[in-house]
């Protein structure tokens, strides 16, 4: 029908003109789509929920003690770094040679602290006595010099050698015994005496286990008293293990003789309560 009016040549550009509308018009609606949908807030976003509830809830666990630890140092001094070490290193000699025969492996024996410092001793300076005043022939007397006085110095006397052994104890039973033997061999200090649980890993989970438990229970009780419906777990949140002990710890005692002949020290282990705290957050249907 164009080609009646137009002609053929007048018909083809129309035609073109036509497609070229359309085209573009397809680009622009395209294009003003696209932006639209960029403006949405959560368009490639994660949609969170705006209706939660967060709960938080505590488990324990107790445990029994089955290893304990210990430290005890010797501390010598002399006049040279070879003869206080030589005389240290006796009497740690002696404190293993203790703890060794108790059972006691090399893989829980372990130095954990071991210095050499230099004695020194502040030495005073002697003045000199000041002069005594004299008179001259004319009968005047003259006044006394002022003597200048040496400052004191530090005078090195000696070295001092301290050496510290931390030692793991697998069969507590022996412990008390142990510290009593150890303070027999004329140890200079024992410390530090805490008993702990070897495989603490089944403990934390038992305790964690009865944490989510005890969150979950909370969260049905109160979407009960909501009257909703909990849905997924949207956040989790594991706020820690603190080990709490009770029982008698062992502080040690004045060191020992071997000619007194002393009862093993008491050494009651006590048990250990490890806790463990989390957060849930759930949907809400």
């Amino acid at each position: 029908m164009l080609n009646n009016f137009l002609g053929e040549d007048g018909a083809k550009r129309v035609t073109q003109w036509i497609v070229f509308t359309l085209v573009f018009l397809s680009l622009f609606l395209v294009v003003k789509v696209l932006g639209d949908f960029k403006r949405l807030p959560n368009i490639g976003k994660e949609v969170y929920p705006q209706s939660t509830i967060m709960v938080s809830g505590t488990g324990e666990a107790l445990a029994i003690p089955d290893i304990a630890t210990f430290s005890f140092s010797v501390t010598e001094t002399a006049v040279t770094v070879k003869g206080a070490q030589e005389k240290a290193t006796q009497k740690i000699n002696a404190a293993l040679a203790v703890v060794k025969e108790a059972g006691v492996e090399d893989k829980d024996i372990q130095t954990s602290n071991y210095n050499v410092y230099p004695k020194y001793e502040y030495s005073s300076a002697v003045c000199p006595r000041p002069l005594s005043p004299t008179i001259s022939s004319d009968g005047s007397i003259s006044s006394s010099v002022a003597m200048y006085c040496p400052p004191g110095k530090q005078i090195l006397t000696g070295y001092e050698v301290d050496q510290t052994i931390t030692v793991k104890v697998r069969k507590i039973e022996i412990v008390g015994d142990l510290v009593t033997k150890v303070g027999v061999a004329k140890v200079s200090n024992i410390s530090g005496v805490q008993f702990e649980v070897d495989k603490r890993e089944q403990f934390i989970s038992e305790a964690r286990n009865k944490a989510i438990k005890d969150a979950r229970e909370k969260a049905k009780e109160l979407a009960k008293q909501l009257g909703v419906r909990l849905g997924d777990i949207i956040s989790y949140n594991d706020n820690g293990n603190y080990p709490v002990f009770y029982g008698a710890m062992g502080k040690g005692g004045d060191m020992m003789s071997a000619s007194s002949a002393p009862a093993p020290v008491q050494l009651p282990q006590g048990e250990t309560k490890i806790t463990s705290n989390v957060s849930i957050t759930y949907e809400i249907k």
